[in-house]
C-alpha cells in the first residue's frame, strides 16, 4: 500500500467516525488516533490531516456537487462510507492544491470504495467523479482562462495563437546614423 494510498484510508476513516458522530468529534484527533491505532510507525507529512481539514472546510460546497451529481440518492441516502469517499474525492479533484492529478484522485477514491464500501460502492463514485471530472474539462475548454498554467500544460492552455511572442531577432546589425 502506497504512503498515499494509506493516508487517504486514514483520512476517511476520520471522516467516517466524524460523520457517524454527528460531526461531534474532534476532526484532528480523530486522525491522530486512527493514525497510531492503523499506522503507529507511519509519517504522512500531514496528508491525511490536510485532506480531513479541506473535506471540512469545503463540506458544503462539496455535498452540493454530490446532490448535483448523484440527484436520485438523497445525501442522507447515501452510505456513510460512499458519502466520504466521494467528499474526500470532490475535495482533491476541486479544491486541493496538492500535486494530485485528477485521475489518480479519482482511482483512489475508487479503490477506497471498493475497499470500504458496498458492492456497488465503486462504481457509484466511479460515475459522480467521472461526471464533475468531465464537467470540469468541458469548463476549462470553453475557459481556458480559469486554468493554471504550468509549463506542461501552456501550449494545450494557450494554444500556438494566444502563445506570448518573443521580439524578432534583426536579421541585419543595426546602423550607426550618419551625421
Amino acid at each position: 500500500m502506497s504512503n498515499r494510498h494509506l493516508a487517504r484510508t486514514i483520512a476517511l476513516q476520520s471522516l467516517f467516525e466524524w460523520d457517524f458522530g454527528a460531526n461531534q468529534a474532534d476532526p484532528v484527533a480523530l486522525v491522530e488516533k486512527n493514525k497510531h491505532e492503523f499506522a503507529p510507525d507511519f509519517d504522512d507529512h500531514d496528508f491525511s490531516l490536510r485532506l480531513v481539514r479541506g473535506v471540512l472546510k469545503h463540506q458544503p460546497d462539496i455535498d452540493k456537487l454530490i446532490v448535483q451529481y448523484a440527484p436520485e440518492w438523497p445525501l442522507d441516502q447515501i452510505t456513510n462510507v460512499d458519502r466520504n469517499v466521494l467528499r474526500l474525492g470532490i475535495f482533491e479533484l476541486k479544491f486541493s492544491t496538492s500535486d494530485v492529478p485528477p485521475k489518480v484522485a479519482i482511482n483512489e477514491s475508487i479503490e477506497l470504495a471498493k475497499s470500504f464500501g458496498g458492492e456497488s460502492s465503486g462504481r457509484f463514485v466511479n460515475g459522480v467523479l467521472g461526471s464533475i471530472f468531465k464537467d470540469m474539462a468541458e469548463d476549462e475548454k470553453h475557459h481556458p482562462e480559469s486554468q493554471v498554467i504550468t509549463p506542461e500544460n501552456v501550449n494545450q492552455v494557450l494554444g500556438p495563437k494566444n502563445m506570448p511572442q518573443e521580439p524578432a531577432m534583426p536579421t541585419e546589425p543595426p546602423t550607426e546614423p550618419t551625421a
